[in-house]
């Protein structure tokens, strides 16, 4: 019967995890390649430049070929997740709990669908956790270092694991992570320049979307009572770390939130667990707020998974279509299409971002037409982007050549 149960199990982990794979192949093609990307994936000291040109190099110049990379990384970290909480729960429901929260989570979500650093970042640290705890350590503590190389952020993950080793009384990896600290921020560092401005509420809004408003309350409340009650494992180090650092420098200046994003949503399999036991140790009657709670938590993540699968259909009610919480991850594949049924594979516009933006769908630099939001004497042509009938962009052509 355990044996049952426990291949049951399996299957509907990975069913689930097929069911996101599918939806998210699907809906790759609503998103067009943001300025930002961009400039990521054309960085040469970036790991997203490798990536996303070794893919290429095997899928073609396109958008699954740009984003599909990150899909896997997603895909591989939420399969490392379920491995490493194995032995983790006193029970398997708790266990795939923790699984389809992790996977709804609005961040990690997002972070699976277009090009950042985020689910690399998820990715290696799940990875180090699984290699820490179940393989020979000589083999994670080198991993390890190979993540020195990967990407700045990483030195919040060797200042945690400083301070949990510390904990543990594990000389070895006291010595490595505190050098490891030392190394990043000598190559990287952290950037504290401009004018001093508090940033702490905007942080933690940026969590309460990363988790959605509910959920990121109780992960609060998880590391604070961890913290004062409970023994402390080692996603609490690398969650409280990353956190508290965060909060920490947003009372000065406005944070890069994807550096330390990536170490505090791994802390689902914390809340879990105190959830669980908060839940269990109280009579049947006297269940109802957790339940309560908890049925609001899974509205609001499976909310936001539906507005990220379908987020395009806003056009439909929003007033003023650029207000668009995902606009810049619009609109430019679809202008080029456009202007590739007219005949245009050379134009110049004065937006530089929609420039490069247009570059990569095969709309090149030229001076034969020119691409305005206003309408003028010298205007040609146009173009109306629309969603289903609703118009939600347009723009002017002015055809130089006459």
């Amino acid at each position: 019967m355990k044996y049952k149960s426990i291949q049951t199990q399996h299957i509907l982990f990975f069913g689930l995890l097929l069911f996101h794979f599918v939806v998210l192949l699907l809906i790759i093609d609503n998103y067009s390649i943001s300025s930002k990307e961009l400039d990521a994936i054309n960085d040469p000291a970036n790991i997203l430049s490798y990536i996303t040109n070794i893919s290429f190099l095997l899928f073609g110049h396109n958008d699954y070929a740009l984003r599909i990379p990150f899909v896997v990384f997603y895909i591989l970290s939420s399969i490392l997740i379920y491995i490493v909480t194995k032995d983790y729960f006193k029970r398997q429901l708790d266990r795939m709990i923790n699984v389809a929260i992790f996977m709804l989570l609005p961040g990690v979500n997002g972070a699976a669908i277009l090009v950042n650093t985020s689910i690399v970042v998820v990715f290696c640290t799940i990875l180090f956790i699984y290699l820490y705890q179940n393989c020979h350590k000589n083999l994670s503590y080198i991993f390890l270092a190979s993540l020195l190389f990967v990407d700045n952020s990483f030195a919040i993950l060797f200042l945690s694991l400083f301070f949990y080793a510390l904990k543990q009384k594990n000389k070895i990896l006291v010595s490595l992570s505190l050098i490891l600290f030392g190394i990043s921020m000598s190559m990287y560092g952290f950037d504290i320049s401009g004018k001093p401005k508090g940033y702490f509420i905007d942080t933690f809004l940026f969590y309460a979307t990363i988790f959605s408003p509910l959920l990121f309350l109780y992960f609060f409340y998880t590391l604070y009572r961890i913290g004062i009650k409970y023994q402390k494992d080692i996603f609490w180090y690398i969650s409280i770390t990353a956190l508290g650092l965060s909060l920490l420098f947003s009372l000065r200046q406005k944070i890069q939130i994807e550096d330390f994003a990536p170490f505090v949503v791994i802390a689902t399999p914390l809340m879990v667990k105190l959830f669980a036991h908060s839940l269990r140790v109280r009579l049947k009657e006297f269940r109802t707020l957790h339940y309560t709670l908890l049925n609001i938590s899974i509205f609001l993540l499976l909310s936001n998974f539906v507005l990220l699968v379908f987020n395009k259909y806003l056009y439909l009610v929003l007033p003023n279509p650029t207000k668009h919480f995902a606009r810049k991850h619009h609109i430019a594949k679809e202008l080029a299409q456009q202007l590739h049924t007219k005949n245009i594979n050379k134009i110049t516009t004065y937006d530089k971002d929609l420039t490069k933006r247009l570059q990569f769908y095969g709309i090149k630099s030229g001076n034969d037409f020119y691409l305005t939001y206003h309408k003028t004497k010298e205007t040609t042509d146009q173009v109306v982007l629309k969603f289903y009938d609703i118009p939600i962009a347009k723009y002017y052509i002015i055809d130089r050549r006459k």
